[in-house]
């Protein structure tokens, strides 16, 4: 089978036009974080949406191997999620959201392109599906210590860092403000569990 003439193709094209919506909605996320002075967590998932960019990236590399010179168009139908708004802790816990339905939607995929014989597509759809999870598993962690406030206190001594100049303490608590170059307190490293360090 080709594969501009297989579900593998059409499900490239949903996958990469996913990836396209999840990073520009995690941009506005990125953004109300930043504004509202919590640059480590804009920093996060600004990194995220970077991710999700390079999915997109990967996936496009894949539609572009096809068989066919030039893609004029392919008729993509699939409902993509419009829930964030601009209430930061809820948005933490729809990106979560977003990423398992992502998860579920490649698992989907794959098996769909090992039916077709895309064994090469099926190892990216694969591979996605598991950084999507992670991203969940993220998205989950930041929610939780944002909804108990506590990003910038822990049970135990951390090593709290600015990443604006490089300053480092260890304690239960961020400082209010750096000592060294006063960035208020939303800049320090995000502290997450080691497994979920990207």
């Amino acid at each position: 089978m080709k594969l501009k003439d297989s579900k593998t193709y059409i499900n490239l094209a949903r996958a990469f036009t996913a990836e396209c919506s999840a990073r520009t909605r995690y941009e506005f996320c990125e953004y109300g974080f930043r504004y509202n002075g919590y640059e480590a967590i804009a920093t996060l998932i600004d990194r995220i949406a970077y991710q999700e960019f390079n999915h997109a990236r990967v996936l496009y590399t894949h539609l572009q191997d096809a068989e066919l010179k030039q893609i004029d168009n392919i008729d993509v139908c699939a409902g993509y999620p419009f829930k964030e708004k601009w209430d930061l802790l809820n948005n933490l816990k729809l990106l979560c959201e977003d990423e398992l339905d992502e998860a579920k939607a490649y698992d989907e995929f794959q098996r769909t392109a090992i039916e077709e014989g895309f064994e090469d597509i099926a190892k990216t759809f694969s591979m996605i599906k598991d950084v999507e999870i992670r991203h969940a598993k993220v998205f989950e962690e930041l929610y939780k210590q944002f909804k108990d406030k506590q990003v910038y206190k822990k049970a135990k001594k951390v090593a709290w860092i600015c990443p604006a100049c490089g300053y480092v303490s260890f304690d239960k608590e961020a400082w209010e403000e750096c000592p060294l170059c006063q960035a208020k307190q939303g800049y320090c490293d995000v502290v997450l569990p080691e497994d979920l360090y990207f």
